[in-house]
């Protein structure tokens, strides 16, 4: 019985706790989006053609978001049974657009117009011996265009 009440305490906390950290996380990425959005992206390969040529240089921005337990939870039990993992997708979205703010903002400390040729990498870090996410990492890169002077 003790181990019931321990496991539903966790799940509980392992909810609230991941709720609001949720909604902090989404607020802050939000207001950010909002000050980067004049920066564009361009998973185009080939650069815009310019008069003169720009300097270039490769930017990118990392994280790793950590999954609470309550996701692992549901999501050990949709695993059970089969079909979509929500509870791992806006951890995922979460990751995916933190790695193009930093990406974004490293562009913006270099003068840059545009960042081209954006690529993302993504990679689940396991805790444990069990194979459950116990993270996610998301790397996101490109090619970030710096109009030289009298552009």
């Amino acid at each position: 019985m003790i181990e019931l009440i321990v496991l539903l305490s966790l799940l509980g906390v392992g909810f609230i706790a991941g709720r609001i950290a949720e909604k902090r996380h989404y607020a802050s990425i939000l207001i950010r989006e909002a000050e980067l959005a004049s920066l564009l992206i361009v998973p185009s390969k080939h650069p815009p053609v310019l008069d003169q040529p720009p300097d270039t240089r490769l930017v990118h921005g990392s994280v790793v978001v950590s999954v609470d337990y309550f996701k692992q939870f549901v999501a050990g039990l949709r695993m059970i049974f089969g079909g979509r993992l929500v509870s791992y997708e806006s951890l995922l979205d979460r990751a995916r657009r933190e790695a193009i703010l930093r990406m974004k903002s490293r562009a913006r400390n270099c003068s840059a117009s545009m960042v081209f040729n954006v690529k993302l990498e993504t990679a689940s870090i396991s805790k444990g011996s069990r194979d459950t996410i116990g993270s996610i990492e998301v790397y996101a890169y490109g090619t970030a265009i710096i109009p030289r002077d009298g552009v």
